[in-house]
């Protein structure tokens, strides 16, 4: 290929037999060309014209100008087909007699090596071949002409003094010039090549692995007594005081008599089963994890909704209340708020017999944020709306339907099984029951923005309008308190004003009887939409003239209900001191006692001193505040008006989300909000006594354990629960667990019996979970309440410690400038040391400058805007 003389050539079994050129017969690899002549050549392509072989080089047959034309057999295909044709009478020589090889150089015929003879270079003459140019093009040469300066100076100036003085080159036109760099094209200098070297070197790292045995491994351990061998055995048959003892027992009738008396144990008791509870239920002993029991969610109900709320029904066991709320911002509410009017969330109840139908429903007049059962009568419900009202509600025509639900719910789950929610509506027939809320605040004296906490005051007290607490006579709780967002705290009485009675004892005919509809009790009708607050509080700042935002309040009595067969139980801080307050209630009959609220008191009350009227607050800044409810007098106007706050400490970095009493303690408070949780200490007032660090999602929701002192849990906003115990770690949680895909809202703990807890945890998205806490977490130690307490007062004094140690160096830096200060005054002995005299005279020679200016300004000869030097 590419040679000019050589042409490829395709010939075809016919060719080769008219040629006498057949493959391994005439031409092979030994003999592989053979010579044709032009005569024969041009005949073929005569007689078979463009199907002859030869067809393609025929220009070149008839040019060419010897008779024979060499073949050659390609057998290696080099030139790309089986023969190709030579077409020069020179290649076909030099192929048919190639030139002999040449002897290799240093060797000679003989195969003799010649011995290599040393020839000194010749000097030759220099040849120019161009590289001087080279050199001289890089050189460097002056292209630019010289210029030659003469400075010359007068004569009589020659070593006279030089005076330099400051001048300012601003304040002078012209005084400077600015020769600042710019780009010159004309002078840009573009880079061609450039020399550049690398060097590859490996990458050094280094690691290291520690070996860790994650993996417990079992272990057992078997006991076998210890026998007696058989002389042993003989020789304790046979001896004598073994009889004697068993004549004397026998005789005396030891063994009849304790049968008698029921004094002998019971051999046949398992004394290994008894050890511990029975671990093959759900979660025994060895788990600490919580275990999912149940889950309630509804898809017409809960759509696009988030719990705001949950609380379980203090005497009912299995029944559980959760309110929920649009899942709008404040832009999307404004702007959807003619459908919101439409469709209210309700309140719902659901019970562990049925997780697939709510069993009761309670109409809503706005999104309630916050309700809480009465403790003094379940029946009674008090909750707060997003637009400031205060609802409540009574359901105890419902309350046989609640305790009834497992049995209701267990026959339609035998004949509903696998099938939608709607189809087993319809077939049950049964559709939750709405039930009416009796009475609602007014609008125009209620909060101004939504209420994030209600509590119900305790049923042993009351407070007046002075925040004065006196004896309640009635018996059960009928106070309210609720905060909001709006800078206010509300006291709320269930009772009607005295004012309110005492015009309609006058004043009868003229009030006009408005009936209530029939599904609606009237338990509250006198308070429907006339109901006002009682106290308002202020939280005022004392250094600016605001307010606080609180959205969570904690009182010195919290109630914290759980379940036990046959009773309800409630655990709350004063269950001694409320003994000394108890009174017996004042009953006009059997009837309820929250109706018969419109007959007032004829007996004066008796004020309790020892009633505490702080609290803790949390805001919406993050600020911890702790307070009184009691209102003063203001001396200008004589109005009442709030305390202002005793300690207020800002640790939290985000809204506080719960604030909240230990049920073991009463004087400590879990407060949770931002990206951080801290205990407080009443009554320590410089912070508090533990602070977490900042998480690495925001908490949103906190609760301690009923049944272990030194343990709560945390919700997070990715949708996990720390659990915290502090006998275990106080740096960080002792384990993290998932419970949902979305932000965690709201935790309840509920306790059943003594082995079974329950913890409700609800998202935003509106689904419960119930789960059940292991028997690690719910069952303390023998002496937990103990070393939970010591730890307490070991962190206070810690605090304590480190505040004295930092009054004690303001201190030591406060008596350590004074020191410097007397040492700058005078030293020992009344002299000045060399660096005082040396100040002191240049203080001087500065007043002396200052008075010469003076003096020369008013005498003219120094103008202002003159520089003296």
């Amino acid at each position: 290929l590419g040679h000019p003389e050589i042409f490829p050539l395709v010939f075809t079994e016919k060719t080769q037999e008219i040629f006498n050129c057949r493959i391994n017969e005439d031409v092979s690899e030994e003999k592989p060309y053979k010579l044709l002549k032009k005569e024969d050549i041009i005949q073929d392509m005569k007689t078979r014209a463009a199907v002859s072989d030869f067809h393609p080089v025929k220009k070149i047959v008839l040019e060419y100008p010897g008779e024979e034309l060499l073949i050659v057999l390609d057998i290696e295909f080099k030139y790309g087909q089986s023969f190709y044709l030579v077409a020069s009478e020179e290649a076909k020589e030099s192929f048919l007699n190639p030139p002999e090889a040449v002897e290799e150089e240093g060797e000679t015929k003989d195969g003799m090596v010649e011995e290599y003879v040393y020839k000194p270079p010749v000097r030759k003459p220099w040849v120019s071949l161009g590289s001087e140019k080279e050199i001289e093009e890089e050189s460097v040469k002056e292209s630019l002409r010289e210029i030659k300066y003469m400075i010359s100076r007068t004569r009589r100036e020659f070593g006279s003094k030089v005076r330099f003085t400051d001048r300012n080159a601003s304040s002078v036109k012209d005084g400077y010039i600015e020769c600042t760099s710019y780009q010159d094209n004309n002078f840009s200098i573009m880079k061609l090549e450039k020399d550049v070297g690398a060097q590859v070197v490996p990458k050094v790292r280094e690691m290291s692995t520690q070996t860790k045995w994650t993996y417990p491994r079992n272990a057992a351990t078997q006991y076998f007594p210890r026998e007696f061998s058989d002389e042993e055995k003989e020789l304790c048959l046979s001896s004598e005081d073994l009889k004697e003892f068993i004549i004397s027992v026998f005789l005396r009738n030891r063994v009849e008599i304790a049968l008698q008396q029921n004094e002998i144990i019971n051999v046949f008791f398992d004394d290994w089963k008894a050890l511990a509870e029975d671990e093959s239920a759900f979660g025994g002993k060895s788990d600490a994890y919580l275990k999912e029991y149940q889950s309630f969610t509804d898809l017409h109900y809960l759509k696009d909704r988030t719990v705001s709320c949950v609380c379980w029904h203090p005497a009912i066991n299995g029944i559980i209340a959760v309110s929920v709320t649009e899942r709008l911002s404040y832009e999307e509410r404004v702007t959807q708020s003619g459908k919101l009017l439409l469709q209210k969330s309700p309140i719902l109840f659901w019970s562990f017999s049925d997780p697939i139908h709510p069993q009761l429903m309670l109409e809503c007049p706005e999104d309630i944020y916050c309700f809480e059962f009465c403790p003094s009568d379940p029946n009674i419900i008090a909750g707060g709306c997003i637009n400031g009202q205060v609802v409540l509600w009574d359901i105890s025509e419902y309350e046989e339907k609640l305790q009834n639900a497992k049995t209701g719910a267990s026959g339609r789950k035998n004949t509903a099984v696998n099938m939608p929610t709607f189809i087993q509506a319809q077939q049950s027939g049964k559709e939750p029951h709405f039930v009416r809320y009796c009475a609602v605040s007014s609008i125009e004296y209620g909060h101004k923005t939504v209420i994030t906490d209600i509590h119900w005051l305790p049923d042993y007290f009351e407070v007046n309008r002075m925040g004065i607490t006196f004896e309640n006579r009635v018996g059960v709780c009928v106070q309210l308190i609720t905060c909001s967002p709006d800078c206010s705290i509300f006291f709320w009485d269930l009772r009607a004003p005295k004012t309110a009675i005492q015009n309609s004892a006058e004043k009868p005919k003229e009030e006009k009887v408005i009936e209530a509809p029939p599904d609606v009790p009237t338990t509250f009708k006198h308070l429907d939409l006339s109901w006002r607050p009682l106290i308002k509080v202020n939280l005022s700042k004392s250094a600016t003239s605001g307010d606080y935002s609180p959205t969570k309040i904690s009182l010195e009595d919290e109630h914290f209900h759980y379940k036990i067969p046959g009773k309800i139980s409630t655990l709350n801080y004063f269950s001694k001191d409320k003994m000394q307050f108890q009174i017996k209630p004042e009953r006009l009959g059997d009837e309820n006692p929250y109706k018969q609220f419109k007959i007032p008191s004829t007996k004066p009350l008796k004020i309790l001193e020892n009633i505490p009227t702080n609290f803790f607050v949390g805001t919406e800044d993050g600020e911890v505040i702790y307070s009184d409810w009691k209102m003063e007098r203001e001396s200008d106007s004589g109005r009442l008006i709030s305390q202002k706050p005793i300690n207020k400490h800002t640790i939290h970095d985000g809204i506080v989300h719960s604030i909240q009493r230990s049920p073991f303690f009463k004087d400590i408070i879990l407060s949770v909000g931002g990206w951080n949780f801290a205990i407080w200490k009443e009554g320590v007032s410089s912070g508090p006594i533990l602070q977490s660090c900042c998480s690495s999602k925001r908490y949103t929701v906190g609760h301690w354990s009923l049944s272990r002192a030194g343990v709560f849990f945390i919700g997070r906003e990715d949708g996990n629960i720390d659990i915290w115990d502090l006998l275990e770690k106080t740096h960080e949680p002792s384990q993290t667990q998932n419970i949902s895909i979305s932000m965690i809202t709201c935790i309840k703990p509920w306790i059943i019996s003594s082995k079974q807890h329950f913890l409700a945890v609800s998202d935003d998205f509106g689904t419960l979970h119930i789960l059940e806490i292991s028997w690690t977490l719910s069952h303390p130690s023998s002496n937990e309440h103990a070393s939970v307490f010591h730890y307490f007062e070991r962190e206070i004094k810690h605090l304590d410690f480190f505040e004295q140690r930092q009054e004690f160096r303001a201190k030591e830096r406060k008596e350590l400038e004074l020191e410097k200060q007397r040492k700058k005054i005078k030293v020992a002995g009344g002299q000045k040391s060399r660096e005082q005299m040396e100040e002191q005279l240049n203080v001087n020679y500065a007043d002396f400058l200052d008075e010469e200016k003076k003096i020369l300004t008013a005498l003219g000869l120094l103008k202002v805007t003159d520089r003296f030097a």
